[in-house]
């Protein structure tokens, strides 16, 4: 179904820019010949980027990721401006109505559109791709928690997710990721999800450098949807032998003194197609409501079963923070929050944009972030 949706939707928004970039803009048989093989070209290249590399693995999809990802992000931005440039050109439709069709006109101005997109798109995905491949943000927040013993002010959560290693990201920006972390000196490290896009065997090297996290209190993790793309028993197994905890509908004490909170952990939503999906009542059961619980979950939307819960504080991931403006407002259609810290009844909920991107490597209104938050009482 997956694959069903992405063709048809990449088959639509080709046949657009095809209209609008070739048809519109060449008089000759041959240029529009030319330019819409062209377009059938990268319809094709875009849609392998996102399919071959399951069959033919992350090596070789290297070679389609980096052109088929980048004609994604130039595909959608040359759809935006086009789309936006539709207004001024349907004033001028019901102001000439009526009128003979000037040609010439009509051929300036579908050239015009076709140049400002083309200048545009390249200009807004050159500065995403700036964005995405540099080092993320490291956001420092203070969140209040009920009931927290005042041993724990000023305790650092440092979170992390949708790192998404995979066919451009490697070792090197894990390492990076672990040396910006340690940098922190987290009292706690928690993982929400989206780890790796492949599977352990094309990618545990790349993921070895997590072992090198340090925090007093560890490094905590919760799956994701990718994981669960990936292979995810395997990638569990892999990460408990670096050094991580995982929560699976799980919950631990973190204790400083005579002092305790929860730290709880959910699957993500997408283990329900695995028999493996999120249990709030298994990760939540027994506890000591007098205490505080912070919950790692992969998707915002699940904080409204952990409000129900009572769960102070909810981590997660998953949004990338749109990722692609303006794609935050679809998101936001589907997820309570998606990016920073809000409020669901009386659960704090924080979504991280995420150390890394899925698909091209262009971020747009949403740069990368590795979050400090400091517990208070």
């Amino acid at each position: 179904m997956f694959f069903l949706i992405v063709f048809v939707v990449f088959t639509l928004l080709h046949l657009y820019l095809w209209k609008r970039l070739v048809r519109d803009t060449a008089r000759s048989r041959r240029a529009r010949v030319a330019g819409a093989t062209a377009v059938v070209g990268l319809a094709v290249l875009a849609v392998a980027s996102l399919v071959l590399p399951r069959f033919i693995g992350i090596e070789a999809g290297r070679w389609l990721a980096w052109p088929g990802y980048l004609w994604i992000a130039l595909m959608f931005y040359m759809f935006v401006a086009l789309l936006v440039l539709e207004v001024p050109r349907l004033v001028l439709r019901l102001r000439d109505r009526g009128k003979p069709v000037d040609e010439s006109r009509r051929l300036f101005l579908a050239r015009g559109a076709a140049v400002v997109a083309g200048v545009a798109a390249p200009t807004v995905v050159g500065a995403g791709m700036v964005s995405a491949l540099s080092a993320p943000e490291v956001k420092r927040l203070t969140v209040p928690i009920r009931r927290l013993d005042p041993a724990f002010a000023g305790f650092r959560i440092a979170v992390v997710s949708d790192i998404h290693l995979g066919p451009i990201l490697g070792r090197a920006h894990t390492e990076r990721l672990v040396r910006m972390i340690n940098e922190t000196e987290p009292d706690l490290v928690a993982m929400v999800g989206d780890l790796a896009d492949g599977t352990v065997a094309e990618l545990g090297h790349a993921a070895e450098p997590l072992r090198d996290l340090v925090s007093r209190e560890g490094t905590f993790f919760v799956t994701g949807n990718h994981e669960y793309y990936s292979g995810h028993e395997q990638w569990i197994t892999e990460l408990d032998r670096l050094g991580l905890h995982y929560l699976r509908n799980s919950r631990t004490q973190i204790t400083r003194g005579g002092a305790s909170f929860d730290l709880a952990g959910v699957t993500d939503v997408t283990g329900e197609s695995f028999d493996d999906g999120p249990d709030f009542g298994a990760a939540l059961r027994d506890r000591d409501s007098a205490k505080p619980v912070v919950l790692l979950a992969h998707q915002p939307v699940q904080v409204e079963s952990a409000a129900r819960a009572g769960v102070d504080l909810q981590l997660s991931g998953h949004t990338h923070g749109g990722q692609l403006y303006p794609f935050h407002h679809i998101v936001s259609l589907q997820q309570p929050g998606v990016s920073g810290l809000s409020k669901v009844d009386d659960t704090w909920l924080y979504v991280t944009n995420g150390a890394g991107f899925w698909g091209p490597p262009v971020r747009v209104g949403a740069p990368p972030d590795i979050t400090v938050l400091e517990l208070d009482d």
